[in-house]
């Protein structure tokens, strides 16, 4: 069995306590009534009293499949990944701005928490950091302080929720700093599921961040649909440049980037990832499907150590 890396994850799947409900805030309700509608039941457990979370939870798994529920610590987590082939999961202190309706951050994960999270699994938690890019300095100082101090190898952005794109003028200090410190970044890009504006989400507005930034490794996360020939051009031209399918079931992949993954194009330049919806559908799906066994393992694994500089 080919060993899998998550390339993308949050907190909560290795210890569901960490950041609070974020379902109360109007975007993820939308989200939840609207792209996430197969994952309604699986949420419904946090809005309730602790009592009856437990008595959810059972029903939750049966409708969603474990979606978006993750798990109650680490121990049980690292039991998941070893009975479904999974060699390690990144997981990112998320930072999500609320646009429209409450102009707060409605995800705001601690550098410390997934530190923990880091220590606890004994190397089988990658670390990310995030980034604020209305609070630059601090930012940019608990990046290198998840570096320096649990060995952080990633930072996994979200400028659709900022309202910003990923080539504004406001995350190049974020991009400079992950270069002198030879780590890598990801960012949200294709259209958002929440309400929030798509259009700074295009691919091809990364182009002018690997141009000037030729050494920086770039993925390009959540498959960029609607616009996915242009999340495929940007992996084909760069050298530096890599895109992952998080936050789609692979069955539900675009065909158009189905070839590409499974063509010499592509092999080397996808990542595979879940997003928090289940470790088990996702690399269930995804090996089942119809490609070929070379790009299995690129995808599922070899491709994120190569990104992540994983071994040298």
């Amino acid at each position: 069995m080919i060993q899998a890396i998550d390339i993308m994850n949050h907190p909560p799947e290795a210890d569901r306590s960490l950041g609070g409900n974020p379902f109360e805030f109007e975007e993820f309700k939308i989200m939840l009534r609207t792209t996430f509608k197969a994952a309604a039941g699986d949420h419904q457990h946090r809005a309730k009293p602790k009592g009856e979370q437990k008595k959810d939870e059972g029903k939750a798994k049966k409708k969603g499949g474990g979606m978006l529920l993750g798990h109650a610590n680490v121990a049980e987590l690292v039991t998941d990944m070893d009975r479904l082939g999974y060699e390690s999961v990144v997981i990112s202190a998320t930072k999500m701005w609320s646009y429209h309706y409450h102009h707060q951050l409605i995800l705001d994960y601690s550098i410390d928490d997934v530190g923990r999270l880091v220590q606890e699994a004994g190397g089988r938690i990658i670390g990310a950091a995030s980034y604020n890019p209305f609070r630059i300095e601090e930012s940019v100082a608990d990046v290198e302080r998840g570096v320096r101090e649990y060995g952080f190898k990633y930072v996994w952005i979200h400028p659709l929720s900022f309202g910003l794109a990923p080539n504004d003028r406001r995350f190049y200090p974020l991009y400079s700093k992950c270069n002198e410190l030879g780590i890598a970044v990801g960012m949200q890009v294709g259209h958002s599921a929440e309400v929030l504006p798509s259009d700074v989400g295009r691919p091809m507005l990364v182009d002018d961040v690997a141009i000037d930034f030729p050494n920086l490794r770039i993925n390009l996360s959540h498959t960029g649909w609607p616009w996915v020939d242009e999340w495929c051009s940007m992996l084909w031209r760069h050298p530096n440049v890599y895109g992952d399918i998080s936050a789609y079931f692979p069955k539900s992949l675009d065909e158009r980037q189905v070839r590409f993954m499974d063509s010499s194009r592509g092999r080397n330049k996808v990542l595979f990832g879940t997003n928090g919806l289940g470790l088990a559908k996702c690399v269930e799906q995804f090996r089942d499907m119809d490609i070929k066994e070379e790009t299995k393992q690129r995808v599922l694994r070899d491709n994120a150590i190569e990104f992540l500089q994983l071994e040298s």
